[in-house]
């Protein structure tokens, strides 16, 4: 499949971003070493089932990956960045399809939330807490309000924070936007790939999800988005409408941040430390070009 054409100057924004992620995943990754990547979440603090929610902290988080995504690559950052806040953090790996290995997300949407239902039950009767509050980035900021909406969890969910999420849907060709960051997902759009259906502006899946609004009582959501984003777009499809919801859009915060689809969910420190304060919003603090 022949990729669209980019612009020169969102290529320049792209090696930008990719020399960012590089940098700061290698930094990560040094003492482990590549063959132990696959086991850093344990080691870093985060899937510990040993772990119990504290009075300042007390509903465990669960961190949702984007597509093609995985449960440790996707929060090599962000994981260890709110284990050291005092908080107990999971993360899963879903939408698995037979015969494709590494990537993830690529199976029925509405599979995949149920998924998620079951991965927060675990997470919920090992800790003891009634409530987890979820942070997804791109598919796993969308994929979660269908198990809101649908599955009951918005009776298990404080908040949701979604990272660039693809909320009403984004086009084909932003999709394969995301391809130049996992080398060989290419090859996989020649196979049935129902997650990536799914979110595609217009879908049936997109349709069902925000019919009747974007939000479900009980849930405190926050959307966090970039100008920069080549693969949802426009961008301002992420946000959502509601009573209790908190778009916020990067550049507001910090105008020089260049930060696009793929870094803000994985490496960003300004969209962070805006986590942090939607996750404990009594506490929250100014956001700027420092965080």
């Amino acid at each position: 499949m022949k990729l669209p054409r980019r612009t020169r100057p969102a290529r320049r924004r792209t090696l930008r971003a990719l020399t960012v992620t590089a940098a700061l995943v290698a930094a990560v990754l040094a003492p482990l070493g590549a063959a132990q990547a696959s086991a850093a979440a344990p080691d870093r603090g985060w899937n510990d089932w040993s772990c119990r929610p504290s009075a300042a902290h007390p509903r465990p988080v669960v961190l949702v990956h984007g597509t093609f995504g995985n449960s440790v690559d996707n929060w090599l950052v962000l994981a260890p960045y709110l284990v050291k806040r005092g908080y107990c953090v999971f993360s899963l790996d879903y939408g698995q399809l037979p015969g494709v290995p590494l990537f993830n997300g690529l199976g029925p949407i509405a599979r995949s939330a149920g998924q998620l239902d079951t991965f927060v039950d675990k997470v919920r009767g090992t800790t003891g807490a009634p409530k987890v509050d979820l942070v997804g980035h791109s598919q796993g900021g969308m994929m979660p309000r269908y198990y809101l909406k649908f599955l009951g969890g918005a009776a298990e969910v404080n908040a949701l924070v979604g990272i660039a999420p693809d909320n009403h849907g984004t086009t084909l060709s932003g999709l394969t936007g995301l391809l130049p960051y996992f080398p060989g997902a290419e090859d996989l759009l020649t196979l049935a790939t129902p997650g990536l259906a799914d979110q595609i502006a217009g879908s049936d899946f997109v349709t069902k999800l925000n019919e009747g609004g974007d939000t479900v009582p009980g849930v405190h959501y926050t959307v966090i988005a970039t100008k920069y984003d080549e693969v949802v777009t426009p961008y301002r499809t992420q946000f959502l409408d509601g009573p209790d919801v908190h778009n916020v859009l990067l550049q507001d915060l910090c105008p020089v941040d260049i930060s696009e689809h793929v870094t803000i969910g994985t490496v960003d420190l300004v969209a962070y430390h805006e986590v942090a304060n939607a996750l404990d919003p009594a506490h929250a603090t100014p956001t700027d070009c420092v965080n």
